[in-house]
């Protein structure tokens, strides 16, 4: 058995945790010493029940299969012992022992955007926009791919065409949340999805506590946007302190529920953050250039429909897009600074538009 075969194998084995597996591997003299161990040395090193379970499970699985697993779906396997492994995981107490990869790692700076699965629309409309500002400054955002503010962070990034990364808590391949396919192979297709599963694993409720380990720890900053107190959010937030990064927290309105997780952060001591200039000021970085790419015409049409504050919505019923194609539309546009969001949630054009249609689109029902 190669040594990466070995790390592979260890890594999959399911009932050891990974700093026990950190262990062994430390008490063997090495990865390949460690998953041919006899069953009573491993009850020496991990208690008689985690023995057996490994032992059954290192007898029973193949390497190979785990490699063909990876490559049925287009998964990079990642291991410890690799020199492109991610710095910032080396760093923390369990890094794991193998990464599954579709997509690319990122090589640079990276700061996660996480928050409750049932934001407000002014939360979600937050995570994006900041994790748009964060990726035009060439940051790479990290979540978790989940609904709400998870999805709208990827979605961010993706819209300026910056790099993102998706950890997730079941297998490169599995398609969860039910819906968020389409969202996945975006991000794999500009960034990566990351699991330390091995593909076919469905996802698990103990496996999104030790995602967010990950989640944190590849990244120098976690924003929070919006959580309520038992948020898993707040665990990926303490996670962070516990990894040495930075925390920074979006304060909300005492009447919405959802801000109770923030506004904890904040009184605990993490950084304020209103927009990303307040997160790239404490890293050291400056905002990204306004990005001048030529309008398209659907840009024109709602440049020209915003010639008047106008509510989202009222796009939507001029037949410009659905709710989250304007969303996604507006935010971009706001980003290279093109538009504007006004008190209340209207948005204005900030630039001059060519003459307006006699047929104002804004008034079609």
């Amino acid at each position: 058995m190669t040594e990466r075969e070995a790390w592979l194998l260890l890594n999959a084995a399911p009932g050891v945790s990974v700093r026990a597996k950190h262990r062994l591997v430390e008490a063997a003299g090495g990865v390949r010493e460690a998953v041919v161990l006899g069953e009573r040395t491993l009850t020496e090193l991990v208690g008689e029940r985690c023995a057996r379970r490994l032992g059954e499970f290192l007898r029973r699985v193949s390497p190979a299969a785990l490699m063909e697993g990876a490559g049925r779906c287009g998964a990079e396997v990642v291991t410890l012992a690799d020199p492109h492994y991610p710095q910032a995981l080396r760093q923390i107490p369990d890094p794991p022992l193998a990464l599954y990869v579709r997509g690319r790692l990122p090589d640079g700076i990276c700061v996660a955007v996480v928050g409750t699965r049932n934001p407000s629309p002014d939360g979600e409309y937050v995570a994006q926009r900041m994790a748009a500002e964060l990726a035009a400054a060439g940051v790479c955002v990290v979540s978790g791919l989940a609904r709400g503010i998870d999805a709208a962070a990827h979605r961010g990034a993706l819209e300026v065409g910056g790099p993102t990364v998706a950890v997730v808590g079941c297998g490169v391949d599995v398609g969860y949340p039910a819906g968020h396919e389409s969202l996945a192979d975006q991000v794999a297709g500009c960034g990566a999805v990351v699991s330390e599963y091995p593909p076919g694993t469905a996802p698990a409720k103990h496996h999104f506590p030790l995602r967010n380990r990950l989640i944190s720890g590849l990244s120098r900053a976690v924003v929070v946007v919006e959580a309520t107190l038992r948020s898993g959010a707040l665990i990926t937030a303490d996670l962070a302190l516990e990894q040495g990064r930075e925390v920074f927290a979006v304060p909300g309105s005492v009447l919405n529920p959802r801000s109770a997780g923030p506004h904890r952060l904040l009184r605990e001591g993490a950084g304020w953050a209103e927009s990303a200039a307040d997160v790239l000021q404490a890293l050291g970085m400056a905002p990204g250039p306004s990005r001048q790419h030529p309008v398209g015409p659907l840009e024109a049409r709602v440049l020209d429909c915003l010639r008047e504050p106008r509510f989202p919505d009222e796009l939507v019923s001029a037949g410009v897009g659905t709710a989250g194609a304007v969303n996604a539309l507006l935010v971009a546009l706001e980003v290279r600074g093109l538009v504007r969001r006004l008190a209340g949630g209207r948005y204005v054009s900030q630039v001059a538009c060519p003459p307006a249609s006699a047929h104002n689109p804004a008034r079609t029902p």
